[in-house]
């Protein structure tokens, strides 16, 4: 006798298990939850992780300042305070200078305060005598600021505007604590409310999806702090979890509570239901939450510490949301089979069969009908968004790119009139002369033939550790931190380094935050592709595995490729060119995010394997049934439109909820993420998919019999148990409900 794949059918008896066994299975989850929490609340707090890089060059010109010069790590908060003297004036004025000296001895009083410089004797003036500024530094790190510091900073700043000076602040003491997003969670969380309660009709079945969502989000964000320390996870890691956290756990629910509805609509009891909404979607959550850890864990391939933790904690994240789908839902559907229900199904005791024709299988027809203009319009409208995407400039926008309404971005203005663009960005050489015989001639060479490098404004005197051997100093360019013209100057100076090297025997790298910033885009560029290579090439494996075809996963792989590129294409017309900036409240447009093609790819691609899994895996099950390929794809949409649609509407309202924050990066980053799931679910999934299989017809499900031999088979779709199902006799809906209710 025919026996069934053993993922359906362990997931099959896993939600009975789970149905008939739910008071144990929410004790489980509550004692996980509990025990994660109490560890969480008994853990060492977790450190603030310094950003590094292995293997480019300002990482390794940092590692040998951190080795030369010990004990002068930048780990501390600094605040740059920029006094600017009224128009006509001068800061050199005896009683704006007497405000100013009064200022930065206020800013130097307080306990966590390493020093502050007077900006007279330290000669930061500026030429007209217009602008100054002190530099605070702190002696911890910006998350350990305590709320006193950063009041007496912003009291000395008020009482020094009184005055008449304009004074304004920058640097990462001006940081808040704790990231942004907390308010845009709670609208997305509103916004997927209200759609899952549209979608449902139900309370209950709308509720469940967040219930068991915030749940696995708790229980995965308490596990993160638990093991901050002993991992050495920043307090930085666990972002992405949770915003991760929330989308798939709210997506997995939803696709199981639906399923259920449906077998419940058959006429099945609420514990075969349960068991067959669990072997059947359960078994495409399974598949689709890998596809998404293949996704965050490839994350380790760019090479930066912070990202591959952050990646490896959201994977584990979407582990815990396909757990809390496959058991915790079951044994919630145990206690309140009939909640989920429609208001109807529950009053008149009779559960609704689904519908032969809905808005689903009305688009389906739609498109088989034309499935050439519908391909032509999705690929040419994709790839003409996607032009742009040509001209991307990638970098770290600081504090140049918030808005003008903040004191950071006031003071950045500031040192940039005062001091000339390129002040806001100054360049770090570290000179290692080490077994040179005469150190300081030589760096005396190098530092006379950088500052006569085009480009260069001055160069500060060089600082020398106590050995003798290593030299440090700054070289000021004549353009912004962001400037393209920035970048040249800094290969320049690294393209003519041999020459100067051969001639004085040291050697010299760049460094500081612009260098950094370069170098970090460069690396990112470099490795976008390979990243793609690897992530696609596993993900097409897996849904060979899963649809037994060769071109479905070709066609998945392609229409996500042209989905992220026309979402790219469109963050460079809005923040890079400035197309429609000012609805979106971005008001100084620059270089796109070195991380954002990164995390686009990433969180993206996990999201797009997800719908296709969901819906085109009920097409493969009307096909293996022996529907025509035609059939089949009407058959998805009426089973999977409805739910998809939900599903893509929910994680656009997640990410659209960040555009409202001040801060450009996380505008840029939401902006980015809620487009490209917009593109991929509604334009790819939904319109290019099913042409495309229109066209190709039984192809489309063809696979090489080499490969077919070669590939283990599983049942995402749940066809031996909806077999098993089938020639079982259905209790009447009455009953079904009656069965329910005791």
């Amino acid at each position: 006798m025919w026996r069934p794949p053993a993922v359906a059918t362990f997931l099959y008896r896993l939600g009975r298990l789970a149905f008939r066994r739910r008071w144990y299975v929410a004790l489980v989850w509550a004692a996980v939850l509990a025990a994660v929490g109490l560890g969480a609340m008994k853990a060492p707090a977790a450190a603030e992780e310094a950003f590094s890089m292995p293997g480019i060059e300002s990482q390794k010109a940092f590692d040998l300042m951190e080795e030369r010069f010990p004990g002068t790590s930048a780990d501390g908060a600094t605040a740059r305070v920029v006094f600017v003297a009224p128009d006509g004036g001068k800061v050199t004025a005896a009683e704006s200078r007497e405000t100013v000296e009064k200022t930065v001895k206020e800013l130097g009083d307080g306990s966590q305060v390493a020093g502050a410089a007077d900006p007279f004797q330290a000669k930061a003036v500026s030429k007209d005598g217009t602008t100054a500024y002190a530099t605070v530094n702190y002696k911890v790190g910006p998350e350990e600021l305590t709320d006193a510091s950063r009041s007496q900073l912003v009291k000395a700043l008020d009482e020094a505007r009184d005055s008449g000076l304009t004074v304004e602040a920058g640097g990462t003491a001006m940081e808040e604590n704790g990231g942004p997003g907390g308010a845009a969670e709670l609208i997305g969380v509103a916004i997927a409310a209200v759609v899952l309660l549209v979608t449902f009709g139900s309370l209950a079945a709308a509720g469940l999806p967040l219930l068991t969502a915030v749940i696995g989000v708790g229980v995965s964000m308490a596990t993160i702090l638990t093991l901050a320390s002993t991992l050495g996870l920043s307090t930085t890691t666990g972002t992405l979890a949770m915003m991760l956290g929330l989308a798939v756990g709210i997506d997995y629910a939803l696709f199981v509570v639906s399923r259920y509805r449906e077998e419940r609509a058959k006429g099945r009891t609420p514990e075969e239901a349960t068991a067959l909404a669990t072997g059947t979607a359960g078994s495409a959550v399974v598949f689709a939450g890998l596809t998404v850890v293949i996704a965050l864990a490839g994350l380790a391939v760019v090479g930066i510490p912070m990202l591959t933790k952050m990646g490896l904690a959201a994977a584990g994240a979407v582990v815990v949301g396909v757990f809390i789908a496959l058991t915790l839902v079951p044994a919630l559907l145990g206690f309140w089979p009939n909640a989920v229900l429609t208001r109807k199904a529950r009053r008149s005791g009779r559960v609704e069969k689904e519908a032969e024709s809905n808005g689903g299988t009305r688009w389906a027809r739609f498109v088989l009908r034309r499935p050439v203009p519908v391909l032509l319009l999705g690929v040419v409208g994709l790839g003409a968004l996607a032009v742009p995407m040509a001209d991307l400039q990638l970098g770290m926008p600081g504090d140049e790119a918030k808005s003008t309404s903040t004191t950071e971005r006031r003071a950045y203005d500031a040192l940039a009139d005062g001091f000339g663009p390129g002040f806001n960005g100054p360049l770090t050489v570290v000179v290692d002369a080490k077994g040179d015989s005469d150190a300081k001639g030589a760096v005396e060479t190098i530092s006379k033939e950088i500052g006569d490098t085009e480009g260069v404004v001055s160069v500060s005197p060089a600082r020398f550790n106590e050995s003798g051997d290593t030299a440090v100093f700054s070289v000021v360019p004549s353009t912004a931190p962001t400037d393209q013209k920035t970048t040249d100057l800094v290969n320049t100076i690294r393209g003519e380094r041999n020459g100067v090297e051969a001639e004085t025997g040291a050697t010299f790298e760049v460094t500081g935050t612009t260098a950094l910033n370069i170098d970090i885009s460069d690396k990112v560029s470099g490795t976008l592709v390979p990243y793609l290579i690897v992530v696609v090439g596993l993900a097409i494996i897996l849904l060979m595995v899963v649809f037994r075809s060769l071109l479905v996963p070709l066609k998945a792989a392609l229409g996500f490729l042209l989905s992220v590129l026309a979402s790219l294409g469109v963050v460079v017309l809005v923040f890079q060119q400035g197309h429609g900036a000012e609805l979106l409240g971005v008001e100084q447009t620059g270089p796109i995010m070195s991380l954002m093609p990164i995390f686009l790819v990433g969180i993206v691609f996990g999201l797009a394997m997800d719908y296709e899994v969901f819906l085109v895996s009920r097409m493969r099950e009307a096909y293996v049934h022996g529907e025509s390929p035609a059939q089949a794809v009407t058959s998805g949409f009426r089973h999977s439109a409805r739910v998809v649609v939900a599903a893509a509407l929910i994680m656009i309202a997640v990410f659209a909820g960040f555009i409202g924050e001040s801060e450009s990066m996380i505008k840029m980053i939401g902006f980015g993420l809620a487009t490209a799931v917009l593109f991929d679910a509604f334009v790819v999934r939904m319109a290019i998919v099913p042409a495309v299989l229109a066209l190709l017809g039984h192809k489309a499900w063809w696979l090489p019999g080499w490969l077919d031999r070669l590939l283990p088979r599983v049942d995402v779709e749940g066809e031996a148990l909806s077999r098993s199902a089938e020639t079982a006799p259905a209790p009447s809906d009455t009953a079904d409900l009656e069965v329910a209710r005791t």
